[in-house]
């Protein structure tokens, strides 16, 4: 029991989305601003995947819990957010990848990333060749 919570201590400390998100912000959030619902917006293009808690979605996408809860009902009325399950009192979140608008953020989202790559490859390339 101990080392399973040591475990969750040790991830939720070495988070990788944490980490990338002080570091550096996504082209995303570059390009929309860096607002609470576009980091949420961010982290669930990035991670859609997979279903997380309120919770977990606020930690990730570093929004307070209190304003997480000004926006993400509009984001599930509008279906760019579904509910998946519930475990408990707790219910599960990912994008929905069926929604039209959501398949046009997500194109979007890989188009900023290829070209994001390929800028840094010719700052390589140019950097290499003084």
């Amino acid at each position: 029991m101990y080392d399973n919570m040591n475990y969750k201590l040790r991830f939720k400390n070495i988070s990788f989305h944490n980490n990338f998100m002080e570091e550096e912000k996504s082209g995303f959030v570059k390009l929309f601003g860096d607002y609470p619902a576009i980091r949420v917006i961010d982290f669930l293009i990035t991670f859609r995947e997979f279903d997380y808690s309120l919770s977990d979605i606020a930690e990730n996408a570093g929004v307070a819990w209190s304003t997480i809860h000004t926006f993400f009902p509009e984001l599930v009325r509008t279906r760019i957010v579904r509910e998946t399950r519930q475990i408990g009192r707790a219910k599960l979140y990912k994008l929905n990848a069926e929604n039209p608008v959501v398949k046009e953020l997500i194109t979007l989202d890989n188009k900023l990333i290829h070209e994001l790559a390929e800028d840094l490859a010719m700052e390589k390339i140019v950097v290499r060749s003084k």
